[in-house]
């Protein structure tokens, strides 16, 4: 059985979303906005050198991690993904939602 995490994404007025899988260690960019699309994929692709807090707000670690190592690790990779790709996580946006209004507009 799969194991798979989406979330919706935007660029400007383009919605999309990631869906990966773990099992693949594999995730799959939907955006029509195919010059966002390629940030993204060369982001999640690469080796990402982070500062994150330890212990306090005040008291960071650094940690290497590849974003497609697993869940947690390309969640904590989406923190950074607007400021890097100009690319936004919309975490309160239902995918679902995303996923079916792509699927609506490619039917017309």
């Amino acid at each position: 059985m799969e194991n798979n995490y989406s979330v919706a994404i935007s660029c400007h007025s383009d919605l999309g979303y990631i869906e990966y899988t773990a099992d693949t260690k594999s995730a799959n960019i939907v955006l029509a906005n195919e010059v966002a699309k390629q940030k993204v994929e060369e982001f999640l692709n690469t080796s990402l050198t982070l500062q994150v807090p330890h212990e306090t707000l005040h008291d960071f670690t650094t940690i290497t991690i590849n974003p497609l190592d697993d869940v947690e690790t390309l969640q904590l990779a989406l923190t950074r993904l607007w400021e890097a790709t100009d690319v936004h996580v919309d975490w309160s946006r239902p995918v679902d939602y995303v996923k079916n209004g792509i699927r609506s507009l490619k039917d017309l």
